[in-house]
């Protein structure tokens, strides 16, 4: 085979290889484009994807107290002819809760140089007492109890109730409860979608308006743990 023949196949040959190398040169470009957008320097931000796993519930109801107030009211009717008591057990459920639609920006910050997450929350709720007046007892003391006064001692005794349950929900040991159920439940909330975003080992600092900064609780949580779950 003369070199001039040589030379001929070598030249149609390299047309085939060429499409093959520009599409690898593709390829690569576009393995470089998505790790800068999205490799470990860009794995956006921190606060939105906080904000988005806030969107998803209105209200969180972190904690729940039951109580059984026993509690007691009077009528008299006729001139004080006809006098009637009556005690009741009325067993109550009141749910704490914070309004997670109060949160935005400026409620968080976020300190990339110690991976640390700050949240203020909303002061927490308390919901009216819901009375379970079918488990409710009841003794009634009289000689005649009309059927307008043994309603108006029913009324009565369920406004007390409802008194007495928000009286004693509101006691600092329960509301301190409270306060850390709804800690862990926020800081839960936090872990996983920023685990999800590629942000590791973070610290979360929760507090509640009027807080002093002596009361500021840091949960610190391996969030790769978090995500398994």
């Amino acid at each position: 085979m003369s070199d001039e023949e040589t030379q001929t196949r070598v030249k149609k040959s390299r047309p085939q290889f060429l499409p093959w190398f520009l599409v690898i040169l593709l390829i690569a470009a576009l393995a470089w484009i998505g790790w800068r957008t999205y490799g470990p320097n860009r794995m956006g931000d921190p606060i939105g994807t906080t904000l988005v796993s806030f969107e998803k519930q209105n209200r969180l109801v972190v904690f729940t107290a039951e109580f059984a107030p026993v509690v007691a009211s009077k009528d008299s009717r006729f001139f004080g002819a006809l006098k009637s008591r009556q005690v009741a057990v009325i067993p109550a459920r009141v749910n704490y809760s914070v309004d997670l639609s109060k949160m935005d920006r400026s409620r968080l910050s976020w300190n990339a140089e110690t991976q640390t997450m700050g949240v203020r929350l909303p002061a927490l709720e308390l919901s009216k007492p819901n009375l379970d007046e079918a488990r409710a007892r009841y003794m009634r003391e009289g000689i005649w109890i009309t059927p307008n006064a043994e309603e108006d001692l029913s009324r009565n005794n369920t406004q007390i109730a409802e008194r007495e349950a928000l009286d004693s929900a509101r006691s600092p040991a329960l509301m301190e409860l409270a306060r850390t159920s709804a800690r862990a439940a926020v800081q839960q909330n936090i872990a996983v979608p920023l685990a999800a975003a590629g942000y590791r080992n973070i610290t979360v600092d929760v507090s509640f308006d009027g807080d002093t900064p002596s009361k500021q609780t840091s949960i610190k949580r391996a969030p790769a743990k978090a995500a398994e779950e």
